[in-house]
């Protein structure tokens, strides 16, 4: 019972003691004040019974749990222990495991490689096989190493031993020299047939049917072969024929899978090169036809005027010394000397000789210069055609470049093709004018050396036939007359 229990009861026992004192000897009083005291009485008797109890029962727990406690703390002190062995061994694996981790970096990097390069010699493989015409006779060999590219995919011995016999298998049959009696193929028309075959290795096979002879090529995504859609030329044929028939020892190889037939049917003319520079190829085409008619026109005239001036002029000199004049005019009036510059140069001072040095040297140096005209004849035009040709080059390029910018705007540049036509007028009139202007600058400057060369055999000559009149008036002053 606790303290203020038991207060509250002593209070309640003076209480009843006191009251009968207070309100007189009331006998029903009393008797309930004494059985009020009784009930108390037996209340504090139960109390404290309950706390006697009650004092047992805790000492008997506190016993009960100083035992738990010092059982759960034996039980803390072994489980102390198993952490500290436990920790103990965490270490130990912690050391194996960076061990075990070490070891397998160092495997895994050897694994990645093998399967790097597995995989690598599969996808060439691959590529290989799909370009191959052998794959045309052995269709399932693909598959075999398709799986080896798979993402994540291992391989394992027996893959790569897979992968090596195919590799040996196509080295085999790169290397075989075989007919096929009836391989079948796509013609030109479209049409599968089966026809007798020779197989050169990868690069070639070349096939002879009743109607025609040529090469066949392999195309990858159909996975058959298939006739080229160019026929060879007689040559070729004729060498494929004499090869199937055993005649010739001899045969060409199609190493390029058809590219270079394509080639060869692509391939432009010079008739078709020209019509695709566009309308500026046909003045500069022009010009040079011009020009190749005043270059055959000059040398005609340039060979024929100045003939052999040495000889005739030697002559002229020996005559004009003995005062033989009568017969210096025959000799130059000759029908064969008019049309030489030189010739009617020495005329002209044939027949001033009467004159003095001053006219006489004017008189020859009118006669020069009459001649000019006629050894200068076209030689401008013939500069001015060299001039124009790059230009007009030039100007095709420019319309060639116009045109290709006209077309990006269009339609983009996802097609080259629409684009080759600016591109092809641009560089080829730029090729054809300078292929055009390099040779008549080139005869230009050659007809212009060969003008000035007679112009100055000219010069020489008239100041010869000068100095030898001169020469005669000093010496008998009517010896010209």
């Amino acid at each position: 019972m606790s303290v203020s229990k038991r207060n509250l009861l002593l209070i309640g026992i003076a209480l009843i003691v006191w009251l009968p004192t207070v309100f007189g000897p009331d006998t029903a009083v009393a008797a309930d004040i004494r059985a009020a005291a009784q009930r108390a009485a037996a209340d504090l008797e139960a109390a404290r019974l309950d706390a006697e109890a009650t004092r047992d029962k805790i000492s008997s727990d506190r016993e009960s749990l100083i035992a738990e406690v010092e059982r759960l703390e034996a039980l803390q002190a072994d489980l102390e222990v198993e952490v500290a062995a436990l920790g103990g061994r965490i270490d130990e694996s912690e050391a194996e495991r960076l061990v075990l981790e070490e070891a397998w970096s160092r495997r895994e990097l050897d694994f990645r490689e093998i399967s790097g390069n597995v995989r690598t010699a599969a996808r060439d493989l691959e590529n290989l096989l799909r370009h191959s015409m052998t794959s045309a006779i052995v269709p399932g060999r693909v598959k075999c190493v398709e799986r080896l590219l798979g993402e994540g995919y291992f391989p394992d011995i027996d893959d790569i031993s897979a992968l090596a016999n195919v590799y040996f298998d196509e080295i085999v049959r790169s290397g075989e020299v075989v007919i096929e009696p009836a391989l079948e193929f796509v013609n030109r028309s479209g049409i599968a047939e089966n026809a007798e075959v020779l197989r050169l290795g990868r690069f070639t096979a070349i096939y002879q049917t009743d109607e025609e002879i040529g090469y066949l090529v392999y195309k990858p995504e159909e996975g058959r072969l298939f006739a080229h859609e160019t026929v060879p030329n007689w040559r070729i044929r004729r060498n494929l024929s004499r090869y199937l028939a055993g005649e010739s020892e001899t045969v060409m190889l199609d190493i390029t899978h058809g590219a270079a037939l394509r080639q060869i049917r692509r391939g432009a003319g010079l008739w078709e090169q020209l019509r695709s520079g566009g309308p500026i190829v046909w003045p500069i085409l022009l010009i040079a036809l011009l020009a190749a008619v005043i270059v055959f026109e000059r040398i005609l005239f340039l060979n024929r005027v100045h003939g052999n001036t040495d000889t005739l002029m030697g002559t002229v000199n020996d005559l004009a010394a003995r005062h033989e004049w009568d017969e210096c005019e025959k000799l130059v009036n000759q029908p064969e000397h008019k049309a030489s510059p030189v010739v009617n140069v020495i005329t002209a001072g044939l027949a001033g000789r009467h004159e003095n040095r001053e006219t006489l040297e004017s008189i020859l140096q009118e006669a020069i210069l009459k001649e000019l005209p006629r050894l200068e004849h076209f030689l401008t035009a013939l500069a001015v055609f060299g001039a124009i040709a790059p230009l007009l080059g030039l100007l095709g390029t420019v319309t060639g470049m116009i045109d290709t910018f006209r077309v990006i705007t269009l339609h983009g540049t996802g097609d080259p093709r629409l684009m080759s036509g600016g591109i092809s007028e641009a560089l080829i009139t730029t090729e054809l004018g300078l292929i055009v202007a390099i040779p008549i600058m080139l005869l230009h400057t050659y007809l212009s050396r060969r003008v000035n060369h007679i112009i100055g055999d000219m010069e020489e000559k008239a100041v010869a036939l000068t100095n030898i009149i001169r020469k005669g008036h000093r010496g008998d002053g009517s010896a010209a007359k």
